[in-house]
């Protein structure tokens, strides 16, 4: 059965990495799956939160304030943890033939910490901005995509990337929802003494 799944798992990469090459995904994707090492996209990304945190009352402020350990949880999690534990090699280093267009890396490759992250955040972000939330997922999939098509993820890492984001985005709003009712009913016992 195992084999099976990775026979899967290897033509789907050979999908997205070959079959699907074009010229527009040649300068989009290795653009979009370094968005994290490019500056001008880090201080966008780092003025959309402060503006979140100052402009956007109190669902940008919660949004913003979660954003901080939903990617953090994840990201420590996967890239300290759950990585290490499995220590699978990244398609760039075990195949032959694998078109890689940015640099392979020296990590493990499952799960994909790009899915983690992006999905994370996605989670927290369209819980606050629902009407948004389909721009959300669809920017973290279309980045968990490019790391098939440049050549340093297999399809399985970045679902249960994703599946991994979902959970720890989840959590994150759970504590936060608990910790909220617990501060309303604590409130409102205190109004009802007076």
């Amino acid at each position: 059965m195992v084999e099976f799944f990775s026979h899967i798992d290897l033509q789907l990469f050979y999908l997205g990495n070959h079959t699907l090459q074009n010229g527009v995904f040649d300068f989009l994707m290795p653009f979009l799956t370094d968005l994290n090492k490019k500056p001008p996209a880090l201080v966008l990304v780092g003025l959309l939160w402060v503006f979140m945190l100052v402009k956007g009352g109190k669902t940008g402020r919660s949004a913003a304030l979660l954003l901080v350990p939903a990617i953090v949880l994840s990201d420590q999690l996967n890239s300290s943890f759950l990585k290490y534990l499995i220590e699978r090699p990244r398609p760039c280093h075990v195949l032959p033939d694998v078109r890689l267009l940015v640099s392979c890396g020296s990590g493990y490759s499952f799960p994909s910490s790009h899915a983690v992250n992006n999905f994370a955040g996605a989670v927290v972000l369209s819980f606050f901005l629902p009407r948004g939330g389909w721009a959300f997922f669809l920017f973290a999939a279309t980045v968990a995509f490019s790391r098939v098509y440049v050549g340093v993820h297999y399809p399985s890492d970045i679902i249960a990337g994703a599946v991994v984001g979902l959970v720890v985005g989840g959590f994150v709003l759970l504590a936060y929802v608990f910790i909220e009712r617990r501060l309303l009913n604590r409130r409102s016992a205190a109004l009802s003494d007076i």
